[in-house]
């Protein structure tokens, strides 16, 4: 599988043999600049498959722009470095590196490192909306929870009758039982 790689390396020579080991690896480089700086922005121009960083020790500005990659348009990234110090490693984790590879690069190893990174970004991903979603679903029981019980405080009834009158509301209103319920506790706090 071909990808787009964006390459983010402050030493030109390194820099231009990892690009020819990408080309022969059957990669597009979209994009090669020295340092992070701007980087949401260059990812979001070149849309690149993957993101490489080979620094011989990143720097805080460095994962700073990793991080708004990883909250606002998160890629696979992969970090070459010399740094073998473990904080900075969980720091560059943290940032949303998905491979941190220490010892520079050998040209046979590209491509278990990209599929590894991309395989992890996948899974990194895959868990956030999952996370995503069940935050969504507790959020809405709560706010349903809230309403029923000032159904049944309002109307002197069981939590069973609470239920299936926001289902009843939710469908003659062609909504959701949690929209109904948002509704629902909004104008309790009108009334309280």
């Amino acid at each position: 599988m071909t990808m787009r790689v964006l390459l983010v390396d402050g030493d030109q020579e390194r820099a231009e043999t990892l690009s020819e080991t990408l080309r022969q690896a059957g990669h597009e480089v979209v994009g090669h600049f020295s340092e992070a700086i701007d980087l949401l922005s260059r990812v979001r121009e070149a849309k690149p498959d993957v993101i490489i960083i080979d620094h011989d020790s990143p720097d805080r500005d460095t994962l700073e722009h990793v991080c708004m990659v990883t909250r606002d348009d998160p890629r696979p990234i992969v970090m070459f470095t010399q740094d073998r110090e473990g904080v900075m490693i969980r720091e560059a984790v943290k940032a949303g590196v998905s491979a941190y590879v220490v010892d520079g690069l050998a040209p046979d190893r590209l491509r278990p490192i990209l599929d590894v990174a991309v395989a992890r970004f996948e899974q990194c991903l895959a868990l956030r909306q999952e996370l995503d979603e069940a935050r969504a679903s507790l959020a809405e029981r709560k706010v349903i929870e809230r309403a029923k019980g000032f159904l049944m405080k309002q109307r002197s009834c069981s939590e069973d009758e609470a239920y299936r009158l926001l289902r009843k509301t939710a469908m003659d209103g062609n909504k959701r039982v949690a929209e109904v319920a948002e509704q629902l506790v909004a104008m309790s706090k009108l009334l309280a």
